[in-house]
C-alpha cells in the first residue's frame, strides 16, 4: 500500500455528534518511542467515527455516522494529505463502523441506527459507487433502551473475500453473508447470542479458525472457532473487566501474533489484556491510565494506541513483547473526541 507512510489517522466525533473534533487528524508515528506528532486535520467532514485503508490503493474510507449516513473517501498523499475522490449514502441512520473487502472490489458499511448492512461498489481509483445492495436485519433483545431494534455495530469481511459477518447489538445476533459477484448479499446464516450480550465487535485470529466477540451490554467477551463454511461453534466466555463499577467494552483486537487479546472497556477506563493459549481467553492483567471512555485501541509497531472519546487524548503504551502487556504509563497526545486508531502497518 502506498501513501501515507508512517502517518496514523484519527477519526474524531464532531460538533453532530456532541463532539469536539472537525474531522480526521493525521499524525507522524515515531517507529521508536511510538509518539505521535499531530499534523493537524487533514479533513474536516461531520463525524468520521470508523477509518478504513484500501487493501492496495492509497485511499482511506470513513463512516460519517449521521441520521442520513453517508462514506466518505479520499486519495492518501505521502506526507499525510487527504484529497476528496468522493460521498455516498449508506442508505441507513448513523453508520458506526466500515470495512474493504480484501479483494478491493467493494466496501462494506454497518449503519447503526436503522439495523442494516450496506455494500457500495469501488472503482479502479477505490472511489465507493451507489449501493450494490442494503441487507436489513430484524428483532429485538431483552435490554429495552438498547435493544429495541436491530442495531448493526459492524461488518467483518472473510480474509478470502467470500463472505462476512455483521455483528448485530440490538438483536443479539451475528448475521452470515456470501457476497455474489454482483455485491448483492445472500444471508447464509445466524447466530444467536445470549440474550443480553449486545453483540459490538469481533476480532479474528490470524489462524482463520478463531475470532472472538466483544459483548458491550453484558460485558463478556466470546470465543468462537470458525469452520470451513464461516459457521461459528461458541468455545468459551469470559468477563470483559475484573474492576468494580460499570463496564461497557468497546474494540477488541488480537495481537499479530495471535498470543494476545486486547480489550478496551469503558467506564472503568481500563485495557484488559488476555492469553489465547486455551478455549477460552486467559485473563492476564487490566491496565488503566487511559480515561474513562476508550473508545477505540490499535496494535502498531509495538505500541498499543488507545483512542479515549471523552478525555480527548490517545493514550500510547509500549507492550512487552514477551507477556503482550503494557510496559510503561502512557504518553497521552492530545486530540479531540477520538473515535478511531488507523495506522499503515498492523
Amino acid at each position: 500500500m502506498s501513501g501515507g507512510a508512517g502517518i496514523v489517522y484519527v477519526g474524531c466525533y464532531t460538533g453532530q455528534s456532541g463532539g469536539r473534533g472537525t474531522g480526521i487528524v493525521a499524525a507522524r508515528r515515531d517507529p521508536g518511542s511510538g509518539w505521535l506528532d499531530v499534523l493537524g486535520v487533514v479533513a474536516e467532514t461531520p463525524s468520521p467515527s470508523f477509518l478504513a485503508r484500501h487493501p492496495r490503493l492509497p485511499v482511506l474510507y470513513a463512516v460519517n455516522e449521521l441520521p442520513d449516513g453517508t462514506v466518505s473517501a479520499w486519495t492518501v498523499h505521502p506526507d499525510g494529505a487527504l484529497t476528496p475522490l468522493g460521498v455516498r449514502s449508506t442508505g441507513g441512520a448513523d453508520p458506526c463502523h466500515l470495512a474493504v473487502d480484501p479483494g478491493g472490489e467493494f466496501l462494506y458499511a454497518a449503519n447503526y441506527g436503522s439495523g442494516s448492512v450496506a455494500v457500495l461498489p469501488l472503482d479502479p481509483t477505490g472511489a465507493p459507487g451507489d449501493r450494490a445492495d442494503l441487507a436489513a436485519h430484524d428483532g429485538r433483545g431483552p435490554v429495552p433502551d438498547r435493544q429495541d431494534g436491530p442495531h448493526a455495530h459492524m461488518v467483518s469481511p472473510d480474509p478470502d473475500g467470500g463472505g462476512l459477518f455483521a455483528v448485530d447489538l440490538g438483536t443479539d445476533s451475528l448475521y452470515r453473508y456470501q457476497r455474489e459477484p454482483d455485491g448483492r448479499l445472500r444471508a447464509t446464516d445466524r447466530f444467536p447470542t445470549r440474550p443480553g450480550t449486545g453483540p459490538r465487535h469481533l476480532a479474528r485470529h490470524p489462524d482463520g479458525r478463531r475470532c472472538y466477540l466483544a459483548g458491550e451490554l453484558d460485558a463478556s467477551v466470546t470465543a468462537y472457532d470458525v469452520d470451513g463454511a464461516g459457521r461459528l461453534v461458541e468455545r468459551g466466555r469470559v468477563g470483559a473487566s475484573r474492576r468494580s463499577g460499570h463496564v461497557q467494552p468497546s474494540e477488541i483486537a488480537v495481537g499479530p501474533d495471535g498470543r494476545f487479546l486486547y480489550l478496551a472497556n469503558r467506564g472503568v477506563g481500563t485495557v484488559a489484556v488476555f492469553a489465547l493459549d486455551a478455549a477460552a481467553p486467559r485473563w492476564l492483567a487490566e491496565v488503566s491510565g487511559v480515561g474513562d471512555w476508550p473508545r477505540h485501541l490499535a496494535l502498531l509497531g509495538g505500541h498499543l494506541y488507545v483512542a479515549d472519546e471523552r478525555a480527548d487524548t490517545v493514550a500510547v503504551f509500549p507492550v512487552d513483547p514477551d507477556t503482550g502487556l503494557p510496559a510503561a504509563p502512557p504518553a497521552r497526545v492530545p486530540v479531540p473526541s477520538p473515535t478511531c486508531v488507523l495506522g499503515d502497518q498492523p
